[in-house]
């Protein structure tokens, strides 16, 4: 598995409450995205950070980029600046 982890800062307005409002549309894109296995967004202190999972680094890329572009279509005054974005092999994984 390969995890993609973006976090972002620079936000404007409600932009936290606003994702949340649209989380079928989020969700709705990013299974989508090709070995998808797992999406979480967190909100932080100084921002929100998102974190998908998927069978391979390919998926995980092209998570990146398809909620890039759903962004600069959806909500580009709320989030102006690209987030930071950090990825790497799933090295331990547990769940319930």
């Amino acid at each position: 598995m390969y995890a993609t982890v973006r976090n972002y800062k620079s936000m404007q307005g409600n932009a936290i409450e606003e994702l949340t409002r649209r989380r079928h549309d989020v969700e709705s894109l990013i299974k989508k995205v090709p070995g998808f296995e797992t999406y979480h967004l967190l909100k932080t202190a100084d921002g929100m950070t998102s974190v998908t999972v998927c069978k391979d680094q390919a998926g995980a890329e092209e998570s990146n980029r398809q909620v890039a572009a759903w962004i600069k279509e959806h909500m580009p005054t709320f989030l102006p600046t690209p987030p930071q974005v950090s990825a790497g092999e799933v090295l331990i994984h547990t769940g319930k």
